[in-house]
């Protein structure tokens, strides 16, 4: 059975809708799915029922940005890590309430980010982002607004050639903090909801990761062991971004110390890579019906 349990619906940053979504996941024999969407869960209803018209099964999912901290590295200073959360109940008026917090924080970050791509762009003769272009920003997001939203933008309207460009250019330069969210409420969320909450892709070197405080594979899983464990119930060992010895090390680092086993392709955008993660068949078996 194929599964995938990481993927990205236009709901966040990710350039499908939930419905082509499913057609593609059932296109691609996908037989275990979840759409893990950032800091947003309002498309899992609809998810789930059109997965179950698919015959795929199905997993609520959510992808939490967490601001963490490890006082042997970074001098302190906090780093960014995502989270998954699995199997909660998407009615939870804790969790919804939450997110929907956190996405109206989203909007003023935008506004706050716009306003210091203008000083950049006064600087290089290029005319400022106004008001309009902001609500056309709004009016291109199904739910949660966020950078790459932005940069999209800025790639139509010829300002850069990428996606990437916009961010090593622009992006990172003129970035606003994000809303903190700690490891501790995120896994009290999820839990009482009923869910489990999932380290994700934690050696990515391109990605929110524990690769921001060490690239060594033993001193992160030191840093899980001391600082995690209480709070999270699995590692994402399967991710199109891992090498063999990353998912070699954390499966063994996992069955150590009984964690969920999650994989996925980490999907966001054309060319479409669902499926393409090689993730055991007993993985399904973790999340029992």
């Amino acid at each position: 059975m194929i599964t995938d349990l990481h993927i990205h619906s236009k709901a966040s940053d990710g350039k499908l809708f939930v419905e082509e979504i499913i057609q593609e996941a059932k296109k691609r024999n996908i037989g275990f799915m979840s759409i893990t969407d950032h800091d947003s869960i309002g498309c899992q209803t609809q998810a789930k029922q059109m997965a179950k018209e698919a015959e795929i099964r199905y997993v609520t999912g959510v992808e939490l940005n967490v601001t963490f901290s490890h006082p042997q590295y970074r001098e302190n200073k906090a780093v960014s890590l995502d989270f998954l959360g699995y199997q909660f109940d998407s009615d939870n008026k804790a969790l919804e309430s939450k997110l929907e917090l956190m996405a109206k924080y989203r909007e003023e970050r935008a506004a706050k980010i716009l306003s210091n791509l203008n000083l950049e762009f006064k600087q290089e003769g290029i005319p400022p982002l106004t008001a309009d272009d902001f609500r056309q920003i709004e009016e291109s997001v199904d739910g949660v607004l966020g950078r790459p939203h932005i940069a999209d933008y800025l790639v139509k309207k010829g300002i850069v050639k990428s996606r990437q460009e916009a961010f090593d250019k622009y992006l990172v330069k003129c970035d606003v903090p994000k809303y903190p969210l700690y490891l501790e409420e995120a896994s009290r969320l999820i839990r009482d909801s009923g869910g489990k909450l999932v380290l994700a892709h934690p050696n990515d070197p391109h990605g929110t990761s524990l690769v921001s405080l060490t690239k060594v594979l033993s001193e992160q899983t030191q840093i899980i062991k001391e600082t995690m464990l209480p709070y999270i119930d699995g590692v994402e060992c399967w991710h199109k971004r891992n090498d063999a010895e990353t998912t070699a090390h954390y499966v063994a680092f996992a069955k150590e110390h009984g964690l969920v086993m999650t994989g996925g392709s980490d999907c966001h955008q054309k060319p479409v890579v669902m499926g393409t993660v090689d993730v055991p068949d007993w993985v399904a078996n973790q999340f029992p019906l």
